[in-house]
């Protein structure tokens, strides 16, 4: 499957904004499942390419100049393989993705939702079982919760999106010591409903990372694009930014995600 991707995101201040920093992680790379055609930002200035703690390609947009607005452009064409897992296991232990966040810290109710679910001997079916649990439990909820809505919020509030989804499951995972990670990406549907931008996780199991999408029920990532990972939101969101001055913000981002063709 052959995929092109167009992901726009503007910002608008209210006042100039006299410095600001974007963290941009929207360029993804080659693994078993994805191969990278070819891909390119379109930033308002040069930016600085490095490698972040878990190994995603981060992009640091500096704006030094006085700015009232800022549009981030990632486009590109992208082959996936389908029933193909990502082989990019990373250079960090497994043991790392254990670690809780403020985001997906597992408190009483998510323990024990968890427990009523899981099998030691039987693992992975038990994960989808509690995953089909959780979205029954939890169903998605556009508007419903806000970035900063922990895994204990969106839970007890019975509705969410994909991230919340996926923060509950990692905390789900995470209380009963198997390491599991955010990831961030792009997905391809072609329900017009649903947005592009995507959030599911990947959980250590049998000695490889195997893909775990609450949102959409399924453990096949065949119409997934993998972005970036992280502990939570907070490591792996496509722009995530700092700014000095400018009064209050707006956001608008479009994400496309078409099929180009079938790659023979």
């Amino acid at each position: 499957m052959r995929l092109n991707v167009n992901h726009q995101t503007h910002y608008t201040y209210a006042n100039q904004v006299r410095r600001s920093t974007q963290y941009l992680r929207l360029t993804p790379q080659d693994s078993s499942h994805q191969k990278i055609i070819s891909w390119q930002l379109t930033l308002p200035e040069s930016a600085t390419q490095t490698r972040d703690a878990y190994g995603n390609v981060l992009h640091v947009l500096t704006l030094d100049q006085p700015h009232q607005d800022i549009t981030i452009t990632a486009q590109g064409v992208v082959d996936i393989e389908d029933n193909v897992e990502d082989d990019h296991a990373g250079h960090l232990s497994p043991l790392v993705f254990l670690r809780a966040s403020t985001l997906t810290h597992a408190d009483i109710s998510i323990r024990e939702f968890a427990g009523r679910f899981f099998r030691p001997l039987a693992q992975h079916s038990s994960l989808c079982d509690l995953m089909g649990e959780l979205l029954l439990k939890m169903p998605y909820s556009p508007g419903t919760t806000s970035v900063s809505d922990s895994a204990a919020e969106a839970f007890m509030a019975g509705q969410g999106v994909c991230q919340d989804h996926t923060h509950v499951f990692l905390a789900c995972c995470r209380s009963l010591n198997i390491p599991a990670r955010y990831v961030s990406g792009y997905l391809y549907t072609e329900e017009s409903s649903h947005v592009a931008m995507h959030a599911w996780a990947e959980v250590w199991l049998d000695g490889r990372w195997q893909s775990f999408d609450v949102t959409n029920n399924t453990c096949q990532p065949n119409q997934h694009l993998k972005l970036a990972i992280g502990i939570d939101y907070l490591d792996a969101c496509p722009v995530r930014g700092t700014r000095l001055g400018g009064g209050s913000e707006d956001m608008h981002t479009v994400a496309a995600v078409q099929l180009q063709g079938i790659h023979q």
